[in-house]
């Protein structure tokens, strides 16, 4: 069964760090071939939602606050299934998880996400609309969307 922990950087140990940077190097730099500084001054900021079978780490998702990076906006980022861990759902689990938490801490905040193209119809079927053109960022092709309130996943 997926459990989840929510703490803030100073709360993580050094074990629950090294366990969230090794999962995102090994998503998004190692494999979708992303050169650029995953970790940044905006972990200092951002709750860190783990979601873990037995004690290992299955999914990650970091919850921005407030206007820290978008203006009237909420964000959820780094959004990641362990490559073990893929196929069962917890993609989803941990978004779910990560829409109630930003509705429990910003209950008035519209949540905002920088999603990969791919994964348009799994945000859309979690209640995200699409705002705006597609772009790239980091050579992969994204799309602004955004959650503007309860929605029955």
């Amino acid at each position: 069964m997926l459990t989840f922990q929510l703490n803030l950087l100073p709360q993580l140990s050094s074990q629950a760090l090294h366990g969230i940077f090794k999962a995102r190097c090994d998503v998004f730099v190692v494999e979708q071939h992303c050169a650029y500084p995953d970790i940044d001054d905006t972990d200092l900021l951002c709750w860190h939602l783990q979601g873990f079978i037995d004690n290992s780490l299955a999914c990650y998702a970091r919850i921005i606050p407030p206007d820290y990076h978008y203006l009237g906006y909420v964000a959820i980022g780094r959004v990641l299934t362990v490559g073990d861990f893929r196929g069962h759902h917890y993609g989803r689990d941990l978004m779910q998880k990560a829409i109630e938490i930003c509705q429990q801490y910003y209950p008035s905040q519209p949540i905002f996400i920088a999603a990969q193209t791919y994964l348009i119809h799994f945000y859309q079927s979690l209640g995200f609309c699409i705002q705006g053109d597609c772009y790239l960022e980091d050579g992969i092709e994204h799309v602004n969307m955004i959650w503007e309130g309860k929605h029955d996943a």
